[in-house]
């Protein structure tokens, strides 16, 4: 059960049963459950005054190292890299966007900023100017991954960096607890009953002696207790108070299986990075645990509150609010990653993007995404070639560099493993190629330079995306199935915009 805000200190809630499902609508402000796709900047700016419970970000670092934008476009990356050339224009990208932030942030909500070392000190300083270091409520360090290698003269960096702040004194705040250390269970729990059951034993002695009404002989001691008489031999009764020696102070059993665990600190050890081989992996350069959003989604909001991620990147914390029955919004510039995280809503939480059933509170929407070929063929040329790949329901590679001619490939549902993470299929010997191309006409070359690869990598079906095709092109596409058995697919932007690929796929 969850507390509400007070007027003092928050109070630590007890262990709660996440809702199973979003319902109703929590504002008449504002829309939830929807993707935008845009400047963040200029999308919070849209957004009244205190409307939003909760928001986590995790946005760029200031790190060549461990960000590359959108699966690998190198266009973007070089410009914010340009961008991003120093620390202190770091900073100034992300000061208006943190003053928009606490705009519209609640003043019983919480706001939390992932960052790693390399301008964590800088992002304090901002951070308390603008929330109020009045407000600021912890430093969260999370270990990443185990220290690797031997840094020159120094100690190798393995953890992040979550700063956490309220928007004033009266915040939800619901405690969460970790399970005790196998060591400390050893020591403190030493005792078991027939059936197994770990205890330990507790005193029963009232430290404020001056509690007359509680001053009684209980089996043959006498002293000043923290219980009636009556509630003393009710659990005595149970079973539950234990006296080791005559004349011995009875004690009390304490169960660990009773206990909610340990209270949990600001050093978070136990939730491991996302491994090469999870399910959860998509591919994402900084993709975050599941379970590192749902801690921090279950301690700072309630059921029905609205959870706001200004650098969504593969919607990790809308997908952690959906399941535990919060509302939620997503901002992020890149088209391929609101695809992304669309395909991933879809597939992860069963919930459609769909515009009725958003309006009755069961859906979701996108909003901003390219929907015309005129926008599409604006797009940068990388973005457009994700684009395309995820909207035909492939998987990106990884780089762009070096990849003989393949810019995706579909992986049939047939021949997918129960369980298969991005990295297994690699390994999958049953796939499609998938070439993108934009231009208005692909001519025959660019067929003849298909069918190479193809015939390389001894594919019987590939598919092709463009805005249109040459009849010479068509025509080598008929020939090349007649000569060889092998067939290509060639695939329309307007079949992608229309979702008209059930033909093409057949």
């Amino acid at each position: 059960m969850s507390k509400k805000p007070s007027d003092k200190s928050p109070t630590p809630s007890r262990k709660k049963k996440p809702a199973a499902s979003v319902s109703g609508r929590p504002s008449s402000l504002l829309d939830t459950r929807v993707i935008y796709c845009g400047d963040n900047l200029e999308q919070l700016r849209l957004l009244p005054d205190g409307c939003i419970d909760l928001i986590y970000i995790d946005p760029p670092f200031n790190s060549n190292r461990n960000y590359e934008v959108f699966w690998g476009e190198t266009r973007e990356k070089r410009s914010f890299e340009d961008r991003h050339a120093s620390t202190a224009a770091y900073i100034d990208y992300m000061r208006p966007r943190c003053v928009e932030l606490a705009r519209v942030l609640k003043k019983t909500g919480s706001f939390y900023y992932h960052c790693d070392w390399h301008a964590s000190h800088y992002v304090k300083v901002m951070l308390d100017q603008i929330f109020g270091e009045q407000n600021f409520r912890t430093e969260i360090i999370w270990k990443r991954t185990n220290a690797k290698g031997l840094a020159f003269r120094s100690c190798p960096n393995n953890h992040d960096t979550i700063f956490y702040y309220s928007g004033g004194p009266r915040y939800t705040f619901n405690r969460q607890y970790v399970p005790q250390d196998e060591g400390y269970i050893e020591h403190f729990y030493g005792h078991r009953d027939p059936d197994g059951r770990r205890y330990q034993l507790a005193d029963l002695t009232n430290p404020n002696r001056d509690r007359p009404n509680l001053k009684y002989e209980f089996l043959g001691v006498k002293r000043v207790w923290r219980w009636t008489k009556d509630r003393m031999e009710k659990a005595y009764a149970k079973g539950l108070i234990v006296q080791s020696k005559a004349g011995g102070v009875p004690r009390l059993k304490r169960y660990l299986d009773e206990q909610e665990g340990l209270p949990l600190g600001s050093v978070w050890t136990d939730i491991p990075p996302i491994q090469p081989h999870a399910t959860e992996r998509l591919g994402y350069p900084t993709q975050k645990p599941l379970k590192l959003l749902e801690r921090i989604i279950e301690m700072s909001s309630n059921p029905n509150d609205i959870v706001l991620d200004a650098f969504a990147g593969c919607a990790t914390a809308m997908v952690a609010a959906e399941n535990l029955g919060r509302q939620w919004i997503g901002i992020d510039i890149s088209p391929t990653a609101c695809r992304v995280m669309a395909k991933r809503l879809r597939d992860v939480c069963h919930i459609e993007e769909n515009e009725k059933l958003w309006r009755i509170g069961r859906g979701f929407v996108t909003r901003g995404l390219p929907r015309s070929e005129e926008q599409l063929r604006k797009m940068p040329p990388f973005e457009f070639e994700n684009w395309a790949v995820i909207a035909l329901g492939g998987v990106t590679n990884k780089a762009q560099v070096g990849d003989m001619g393949i810019d995706g490939r579909i992986y049939p549902v047939s021949a997918l493993p129960g369980k298969a993470g991005p990295d297994q299929l690699e390994f999958m010997d049953v796939w499609y190629p998938i070439q993108v191309k934009q231009k208005d006409k692909v001519g025959r070359p660019d067929i003849d330079q298909f069918e190479a690869v193809m015939m390389r990598e001894k594919r019987l079906i590939g598919f092709f995306v463009a805005f249109d095709y040459t009849a010479d092109a068509l025509a080598e596409i008929d020939a090349f199935f007649r000569r060889t058995g092998n067939m290509i697919k060639p695939v329309t932007v307007k079949d992608l915009l229309e979702g008209a690929l059930a033909r093409r796929m057949a």
